[in-house]
């Protein structure tokens, strides 16, 4: 398989058949939804064409993954049909598209090598990779880039950033999409495709906290450059219950209040039950930028908060009085071409969509 970019994983043979293309397609196979984004680039210029979402609640009363062996893997048949309705429903016939791997189903690390020559930087890293990855490298298909350092340089100590996807995760995102009737042009890390969307053009310092409903990864970027990320078991999911076992409430029912009332709620058993769970999250976080100072020296100027639980009543606005910074919920759309009449919409959606849309990004790179 040919590697085009840091977690991005070309899986045509010929790089050539997808060079440059006018229009992608981003998909992002959530545990309980599945996100299409359509994007098409005109100079330089990005237009959001289309997008939609289908719930596995909608067809199915799982999910669209199934625990396997500690991994959350794809029902291949049940995860294309769907992704061939929201086709159908929002009208993409764009065939060109990019998954995403999610943060549960790969492995991302850094390392320090010594100085050394460019020409022997390859080979150094794929000797090393086989201490920080818990698969034997001939399962896994490995991507790198140097976040740190100058090879050639006597005293440069280079530090590196590696992502492995296991093969087997590959295999199943090649079959849905060939029974969807789809052109997978590659897979990438979400990770990658968060930072994409989000940061944009940062020049400082961010600490980005993805909040999904299986889990939650917090990421660091300096300058724009993912420069570590960290995952964790928190989700929305864990809200959802304990809000469902607290009241004696329904799933639906729990989801629904607490996404009406999150921690702005007057019930003392939601918002007591909903800080509980968030404070040791937020202790992660402050260990996480700890660390960073003091490996770099800085320190971090922004929280971007995103993934669907970001929107949760109340939490942006702990976060910035906890961290005592400012969190941020940014739109993976701002900078994208839509009619002004969608701006509503986008802006509520835009936390939930923001992984589809950086890997269809990824894909109009040029």
């Amino acid at each position: 398989m040919n590697l085009n970019s840091i977690g991005k994983i070309n899986i045509f043979a010929n790089p050539l058949k997808m060079f440059f293309p006018k229009k992608m397609v981003g998909i992002d196979i959530g545990t309980a939804s599945i996100k299409i984004v359509e994007i098409s680039r005109w100079g330089q210029g990005k237009t959001l064409e289309n997008y939609g979402e289908i719930k596995s609640i909608s067809l199915y009363k799982e999910g669209f993954r199934n625990i396997e062996k500690g991994s959350y893997l794809l029902q291949n048949h049940f995860v294309s049909r769907a992704v061939k309705a929201v086709l159908q429903e929002a009208k993409i016939r764009t065939k060109a598209v990019i998954f995403s791997i999610p943060d549960f189903s790969t492995f991302c690390t850094s390392f320090d090598l010594p100085p050394m020559s460019a020409s022997e930087l390859k080979e150094a890293v794929y000797y090393n990779a086989a201490q920080y990855i818990p698969l034997p490298l001939s399962e896994t298909t490995l991507d790198w880039r140097l976040i740190g350092g100058t090879p050639g340089e006597k005293e440069s100590t280079l530090k590196i950033f590696l992502v492995a996807i296991p093969n087997q995760i590959i295999h199943d995102y090649q079959t849905v999409a060939q029974m969807a009737g789809l052109e997978l042009y590659a897979v990438e890390a979400e990770t990658l495709g968060l930072a994409r969307a989000l940061a944009k053009e940062n020049k400082g310092k961010a600490c980005l906290i993805d909040i999904g409903v299986q889990s939650t990864t917090i990421s660091i970027l300096d300058k724009n450059n993912l420069k570590s990320s960290y995952s964790f078991d928190f989700s929305g999911a864990q809200l959802t219950h304990s809000i469902a076992s607290a009241l004696g409430l329904g799933h639906t029912e729990a989801e629904e209040l607490k996404n009406r009332e999150g921690l702005t709620s007057l019930k003392e058993e939601i918002s007591k039950t909903l800080y509980l769970l968030i404070d040791p999250l937020i202790i992660e976080v402050k260990k996480i930028l700890l660390d960073f100072y003091q490996r770099e020296g800085k320190e971090i100027d922004k929280i971007y908060l995103t993934g669907g639980t970001s929107s949760l009543p109340g939490l942006k606005e702990y976060f910035t009085e906890v961290l005592k910074m400012k969190a941020e919920i940014p739109n993976c759309f701002s900078e994208l071409l839509y009619p002004p009449i969608l701006e509503k919409t986008l802006n509520v959606m835009a936390p939930s969509f923001s992984v589809a849309t950086g890997v269809a990004l990824g894909g109009l790179e040029t």
